[in-house]
């Protein structure tokens, strides 16, 4: 797969494991996972076989989707999800491990042939810094090899004007981001820009769909340094809710654990291991304008916070920001809210800034406006409404 762990024998022994687990599988890299068969009969056997996972990402794809899959390893969710996106979508998978990357671009040809069109494309890099196309790197390496303090100066001047001018997977291009079982091989000095990469690339409204080990407990420093518990997919989770949280930072709503195994997949001197699935979404940023429109939240809770700290009362007319209405009538939340919008719809060019601090409670009077004095009599329409 991609990435680099702890240290230089970490990661050594990963390169090294991953190489061979893209000739021969090995079991002990992936939980067994149910795929949906009918993506599975045109991928070749020796990709299915050497697949090194702990979910299906893929399930949460869409039809015309942008996806990119971080590190791709032998390209089976690559696959998958090219079948789901149709024509009319993209795949990009990532990945640093050169025999992976050889394994999924022999396939991709016959995927294609199978497929009737070609709409997925393999890169080489690292899942933490997606500016920058490490093949494009190499070929420019042939020219200018590095041999002296010089040359290597020029070589970080190189890395650095091909992250500005030519980034491998560019600003809010993707839909859907997926990943199975890789971003725990990222170091721990990495992991938070790892996150931020994957906010990035991101278009507003795109997703994330990533199945990973958790711990359920923090890692000691001492399990950290084992290579083979690291390239193993076991001592790099993250802690359970440091994953939630780093999402949460960077800008990211609607977080939720949609899949949590009960079942471990390794426990180490009583720390348990578990495959997790996370979905997100990024899209709040903005100006917040007044729309005077609220929402009612239906239950359970008496109360709930969400991640901008709107505080929402079971049953009680909340004001909320245009920007965070609209949120609220999409998934995941719509299914919780009553919307209630404004009588007169206020015009965007209209609207004012949303005032912050003022009571989260919203009078019918606002959405209803002042002035609005109707009055309408029960009538027999042959209907029962009580």
């Amino acid at each position: 797969m991609s990435t680099t762990p702890q240290n230089p024998s970490s990661e050594q022994a990963t390169s090294e494991r991953y190489s061979a687990a893209a000739n021969a599988r090995e079991a002990a890299l992936c939980c067994p996972v149910d795929y949906d068969p009918q993506y599975l009969k045109i991928i070749p056997e020796e990709v299915l076989e050497r697949d090194y996972g702990c979910g299906d990402p893929s399930r949460y794809v869409s039809e015309g989707d942008r996806v990119l899959d971080l590190g791709s390893g032998g390209g089976k969710i690559c696959f998958i999800a090219s079948q789901i996106v149709g024509a009319s979508g993209s795949v990009t998978g990532v990945d640093m491990n050169h025999d992976m990357l050889r394994l999924a671009r022999g396939a991709a040809p016959a995927i294609a042939k199978s497929n009737g069109y070609e709409n997925v494309e393999l890169r080489r890099g690292k899942i933490q810094d997606l500016k920058l196309d490490v093949d494009a790197l190499d070929r420019w390496l042939v020219d200018n090899p590095v041999s002296s303090a010089d040359s290597l100066d020029a070589l970080e001047e190189r890395k650095d004007q091909m992250r500005q001018d030519t980034p491998m997977i560019a600003d809010n291009s993707i839909d859907i981001v997926v990943s199975n079982c890789v971003l725990n091989l990222v170091r721990e000095e990495d992991k938070q820009q790892l996150i931020e990469e994957i906010f990035r690339v991101l278009d507003v409204g795109g997703r994330i769909a990533i199945s990973d080990i958790v711990s359920d407990e923090e890692v000691p420093e001492g399990m950290k340094t084992d290579p083979v518990l690291w390239s193993g997919c076991i001592s790099g989770a993250f802690y359970e809710k440091d994953l939630l949280e780093k999402l949460e930072r960077v800008g990211f709503y609607g977080i939720e654990i949609d899949k949590w195994e009960e079942e471990p997949f390794a426990v180490i001197d009583g720390i348990e291991f578990r495959s997790v699935t996370v979905t997100a979404i990024k899209g709040k940023e903005g100006p917040c304008l007044e729309a005077n429109e609220a929402v009612i939240y239906k239950g359970p809770w008496k109360q709930v916070v969400d991640d901008d700290g709107h505080t929402l009362v079971r049953g009680e007319r909340t004001a909320v920001c245009a920007k965070t209405y609209k949120i609220y009538n999409q998934a995941p939340y719509k299914d919780q809210m009553i919307p209630i919008p404004s009588r007169v719809e206020v015009p965007e060019e209209g609207r004012a800034e949303f005032d912050c601090c003022r009571p989260h409670t919203r009078d019918p009077r606002e959405t209803k406006g002042a002035d609005y004095n109707e009055t309408k009599e029960p009538t027999d329409s042959g209907s029962s409404c009580c």
